[in-house]
């Protein structure tokens, strides 16, 4: 299973993609439960990542069955992604360069004047994107 969730700084859920969907819920919970672990990360990087400009957080947390990743935006918008842990191919390169390309479609996003930020995310393109990466991950 493959997820990912974009989360406004308040918080709450701007998008939420999980394959499969069965196991949606769950994934809200992993979601929800990792906002913790990021708030520590950025409250612990501090001026550290303002000077660095390092959005990546890493490894948020590993448990039996998966991993969960995290990274942030400088207006605070969060990324997760959950992957299984099976996955033993995946480097943290590659997952680096998975938020670097859902961040460049968020920002694709944010751009359109019909879009309002804090909207939920309904975009074709932008279900494309994500569903393609998912792909990649298997």
């Amino acid at each position: 299973s493959r997820q990912c969730g974009l989360l406004c700084s308040q918080n709450y859920p701007l998008y939420i993609r999980s394959v499969p969907t069965e196991n949606e819920l769950k994934f809200h919970y992993t979601v929800h439960t990792s906002l913790d672990v990021v708030d520590e990360k950025i409250s612990a990087m501090g001026k550290a990542l303002v000077d660095q400009r390092e959005l990546y957080l890493g490894l948020l947390y590993p448990t039996e069955d998966y991993k969960v990743y995290g990274y942030v935006t400088n207006s605070k918008v969060k990324f997760v992604m959950v992957v299984d842990s099976s996955n033993t191919a995946l480097r943290d390169n590659e997952i680096r360069s998975m938020f670097r390309k859902l961040h460049n479609s968020y920002t694709d996003i944010m751009c359109n004047p019909f879009y309002n930020p804090g909207d939920r995310i309904h975009s074709r393109a932008f279900d494309t994107m994500v569903n393609s990466m998912m792909m990649q991950v298997c």
